[in-house]
């Protein structure tokens, strides 16, 4: 029964497939004719202003005379330079994920008995609640940690006494401290589920332990031993704050805003901007760049060699090589233009672990894709703007020098970001007065509306 009903809808659907296409096709024309902004993005690639917010500030370009103008690129947390707050980190060799999660929240750095406190909330709370690894993730593994962490976010509302907004501010900010404490745990668990359903390896699930830190916990608990060293865990404390937030622009934050601004829940709007991140074009990139590596060291014999390594950039752009999609992932940024601080900043962290590691090789050869890409696009005709390494270059290779999965990048990326998210949550809440609703222009054809008589 179950076979015949598969061979009959996928006879159905592949006879009217290219038919599906065709009826759903828009001209790019059309989007200039309408003056439509395709992407939310101006003509010179600039966002199309959506709102406004006091969180984070990204800056990668300057206008003059109605032209943009690039510059190196700024991130700023609540009016502090990142560059500023993670070498205050570095000089004084702390952990900084959860001061940084404070000033996000709060709009300023806490003192240190306020850091205390909040510290210890967030151990607090990460504790699941009864029985809802069994239900919600032993019950139902994924292949994909990103497809288990939104479906988990989701179903916290049924474990939540009032999980619908009140507009009660200390509530949701409550909300937002459980799921910021609770999804490294998630993650962790949900990939411990993965390599146990899915790839026959031992089932290892280990409770957050109170008297760690949010990199140290996630360590301690991928690990099968447990075991980490201070300096990986201080690495991947520093790869969390610079993923923590970057605006309200980007796809994720804005997923999150739209939802909230209809009134719905917070655990709907989260798990909407866990949907957007797994995309490869927005979080799920930092594997994609990892992937891509792959094929630049399987093709390319040399990798010293500048003359091959470009002419296979090339052949990638032409989708003749790659992942043959045209891509060069890692490379670009909507609105960075001659650097994006966060790929410096990892960048930084990368050479020196890679010394250390063994990774020298590959390093060079991120570094070599990042300086030769620029030219490879131009020759290809693939624009002409200035063009940079973004944050997914060199994150990736990060992890993998920390030893952590290539499945668990883009779920790091989310765990970092939920600080992020949650602050747009609660600034779009406490100024809601409208629904966000775009509008779409209809296109039909010249006669207008078909008849209900038309069946042809």
């Amino acid at each position: 029964m179950e076979t015949r009903l598969i061979e009959k809808a996928g006879a159905f659907l592949e006879k009217h497939a290219d038919g599906i296409a065709d009826t759903n096709h828009i001209e790019r024309t059309a989007f200039k004719q309408y003056d439509v902004k395709r992407g939310l993005r101006n003509a010179d690639g600039t966002g199309v202003m959506a709102g406004l917010t006091r969180i984070g500030n990204v800056r990668g370009y300057y206008m003059q005379d109605g032209e943009k103008c690039p510059m190196p690129g700024q991130l700023f947390y609540r009016g502090i330079n990142l560059v500023d707050l993670v070498q205050g980190f570095l000089t004084e060799g702390r952990f900084g994920y959860e001061e940084t999660a404070y000033l996000i929240l709060f709009g300023s750095l806490p003192s240190a008995d306020e850091l205390e406190e909040f510290s210890s909330i967030l151990a607090e709370y990460r504790e699941l609640p009864d029985n809802f690894t069994e239900n919600m993730i032993l019950a139902s593994p994924s292949v994909d940690i990103m497809n288990k962490l939104a479906r988990s976010i989701l179903s916290l509302y049924s474990y939540d006494p009032k999980p619908e907004p009140n507009g009660d501010i200390t509530k949701e900010l409550d909300k937002s401290l459980r799921l910021i404490a609770c999804t490294p745990v998630i993650v962790a668990n949900a990939f411990a589920a993965k390599r146990h359903y899915y790839d026959n390896e031992s089932l290892h699930l280990h409770r957050p332990n109170g008297h760690l830190s949010l990199a140290e916990n996630f360590l301690y608990s991928v690990r099968n031993d447990n075991l980490f060293t201070a300096e990986e865990a201080r690495l991947l404390d520093l790869c969390l704050v610079v993923h923590a937030e970057h605006g309200g622009g980007n796809n994720s934050a804005f997923a999150c805003r739209v939802l909230s601004s209809s009134g719905t829940d917070i655990y709907s709007a989260i798990a909407a901007a866990v949907g957007s991140l797994k995309g490869p074009k927005h979080g799920g990139a930092n594997m994609k760049v990892m992937e891509m590596f792959d094929c630049v060291k399987r093709d390319v014999r040399d990798w010293n060699d500048d003359e091959e390594l470009h002419a296979y950039l090339r052949k990638v752009l032409r989708k003749e090589a790659g992942l043959g999609d045209g891509l060069i992932y890692g490379m670009g940024h909507a609105v960075y233009t001659m650097s994006d601080p966060r790929a410096d900043l990892l960048k930084d962290m990368a050479r020196e672990l890679a010394g250390a590691k063994g990774f020298d090789r590959e390093f060079a050869l991120l570094e070599a894709v990042e300086r030769l890409a620029p030219a490879a696009f131009l020759e290809e005709g693939r624009g002409d703007k200035v063009l940079c390494a973004n944050v997914d270059m060199y994150s990736g290779l990060v992890y993998q020098m920390l030893d952590i999965p290539c499945e668990l990048y883009t779920p790091l990326f989310a765990t970092a970001r939920m600080v992020g998210w949650c602050a747009h949550r609660i600034e779009e809440i406490a100024n809601l007065s409208r629904i966000m609703r775009p509008a779409y222009k209809a296109l039909i054809d010249e006669t207008g509306y078909r008849s209900l008589d038309d069946r042809s």
